[in-house]
């Protein structure tokens, strides 16, 4: 039976919070603090990349299993869990010395990751509010908008006053005093006799959907945004400024976006609200292509620029939602976990790969104009195979019993 989301109205701001800090620590603080790491290991800064790649690329691997670890017992065990290692690990970084053992903190960070961000936070909303996941989904969404606002500020002005070390272990301290307690009291999920009974007539497995050709079509699409999506993250400012805009402005229509994708979510919890997750989808999926074409215009076009910034945050804000909604309306609630982990693999590994990818193709076409030309195209092909979606019903509406026995 799944818990009263009633009364669990104080989960969506603490998963928020726990968010902001998971994301802050573990993702966006990297980006101040790899410099001062680099020349204190003495190493070069693809070798730094590196190491926090291999997080995800781990995170990602483990994301199907983590998802099917809440299905059968909820996120208490796995997400506290997740907290105390986040904790140690990153009191550990904060005492590395040598490139080796950067490496095996972030192979370990990286199963913190699987463990207390998104996925499972969405596997838990989804068990909690019932049929009301998808509102839980994106309330927390447009807490996590926010984690680099406030981790990137609040890195730089940490590492001016304490250094990178101290600043690693100030983090450590706020998962352990802040999300730890948060993931410990998590609703308990139990699962009665009658829904487990459905499930297993029904078939309504990860064994199951893994059969299922639009499966592949699903996360393919998704796999494909989310690999351009990266991939602009670490080359946007250098295409602005390869296109002749300048510096300033440069920086400008990138500050756009974080902005733009708080208020993708926005419109999606109030205009998007009565739409199907694949509706909202097809839209925003669309919107990336469409987006990067925009960068083509001449570089005294600043207002089309600025058109681009605000298209291409809100598609990424709203396809984050999408990424979370999406498995529970195509394959229903009692798999959420295995299933949205098993779409999750492919795409983390593509955002650890997005960026390396952008600069193989750099090299490989001389330049940035080839490089669009080649990411436009991937984002084409993924909005093409996700309205292959939007032509199916969703396995869910195939399975009665399942359906009869959630609230």
């Amino acid at each position: 039976m799944r818990n009263n989301a009633s009364s669990a109205g104080w989960l969506i701001p603490a998963l928020g919070m726990t968010q902001i800090i998971g994301w802050g620590a573990m993702f966006y603080a990297y980006g101040v603090l790899m410099g001062p790491m680099q020349a204190a290991l003495h190493t070069s800064k693809p070798v730094i990349v590196g190491a926090f790649s291999l997080a995800l690329l781990v995170s990602g691997f483990l994301s199907t299993l983590a998802g099917a670890i809440i299905d059968r017992f909820g996120g208490r065990i796995l997400m506290g869990a997740g907290s105390v290692l986040a904790a140690v690990l990153l009191a550990l970084l904060s005492r590395v010395d040598s490139v080796t053992e950067l490496y095996l903190v972030w192979a370990g960070i990286g199963v913190a990751m699987s463990a207390t961000l998104y996925q499972p936070a969405f596997a838990v909303l989804t068990q909690t509010f019932g049929a009301e996941y998808r509102r839980a989904i994106t309330l927390v969404t447009l807490f996590g908008g926010f984690a680099s606002t406030v981790s990137w500020p609040l890195t730089q002005f940490l590492l001016g006053k304490c250094g990178w070390r101290d600043t690693w272990t100030i983090y450590a301290i706020a998962n352990l005093l802040l999300c730890l307690p948060v993931h410990a009291l998590l609703p308990v999920f139990r699962q009665d006799r009658g829904a487990k009974a459905a499930e297993t007539a029904t078939k309504a497995t990860l064994a199951t959907v893994l059969r299922e050709p639009r499966f592949y079509l699903v996360t393919g699409a998704i796999t494909l945004n989310a690999l351009v999506f990266s991939a602009m993250s670490l080359h946007l400012i250098s295409i602005l400024q390869a296109r002749g805009v300048s510096p300033v402005h440069a920086a400008a229509i990138g500050a756009l976006v974080g902005p733009m994708q708080v208020l993708g979510r926005v419109l999606e919890t109030t205009i998007g609200k009565k739409a199907t997750s694949r509706q909202v989808g097809l839209i925003a999926i669309w919107l990336l292509p469409l987006a990067l074409a925009l960068l083509l215009a001449p570089s005294e076009w600043l207002l089309v620029y600025g058109v681009f910034a605000a298209m291409y945050g809100i598609g990424n804000g709203v396809m984050t939602i999408v990424r979370g909604t999406l498995p529970a309306e195509l394959y229903g609630r009692e798999t959420y976990g295995a299933i949205s982990g098993a779409m999750a693999t492919p795409v983390l590994i593509a955002i650890a790969a997005g960026p390396f990818a952008a600069s193989l193709v750099y090299s490989l076409t001389g330049g940035y104009a080839g490089t669009m030309l080649v990411l436009i195209g991937i984002a084409l092909l993924g909005a093409i195979l996700f309205i292959c979606v939007t032509n199916h019903s969703p396995l869910a509406d195939n399975l009665p019993v399942l359906k009869k026995v959630e609230p």
